[in-house]
């Protein structure tokens, strides 16, 4: 991906495809332009995304919806990410991408589906219960 100047995060052209990624309490809202006029990149809340995450595995993570359909060097990503921890923004990312990915072309959604980029990962944590210290651990039981 190539660097980025200020004049370029800000500055998409052209019309988009939009997708919605969530996981755990983390939301993405991915706009996805065609490199005609732009330069293939991934910008996430004003920043690289080498920049928001940092650490190499999540870097993967996010580039991995493009890996999977070739297109990492023909489009340019534009995100939103807000809520949830740095690992739940990365897949819920992934995850908005591979929806826009599937808006702009359908051929795209076989190899997403088959990776698992296209289904939304329901875990969550659990809430607390009344009477419980956790969400499932009761209280040390005392004979006397």
């Amino acid at each position: 991906m190539a660097e980025i100047s200020e004049k370029d995060q800000i500055n998409f052209k052209g019309a988009y495809h939009y997708g919605t990624g969530r996981r755990k309490s983390a939301i993405a809202r991915v706009r996805l332009y065609s490199a005609k006029g732009n330069k293939p990149m991934i910008v996430v809340n004003g920043k690289g995304y080498r920049d928001f995450f940092p650490s190499l595995e999540l870097g993967r993570i996010v580039e991995s919806s493009l890996k999977v359909t070739s297109t990492k060097d023909v489009m340019a990503v534009s995100a939103v990410v807000r809520g949830g921890g740095k690992i739940g923004q990365a897949e819920a990312l992934r995850h908005g991408i591979a929806r826009a990915l599937v808006a702009f072309d359908e051929q795209h959604k076989a190899p997403l589906r088959e990776s698992g980029f296209l289904t939304r990962d329901p875990r969550v944590k659990e809430r607390k219960k009344p009477g419980l210290k956790k969400a499932r651990r009761a209280p040390q039981w005392q004979k006397r």
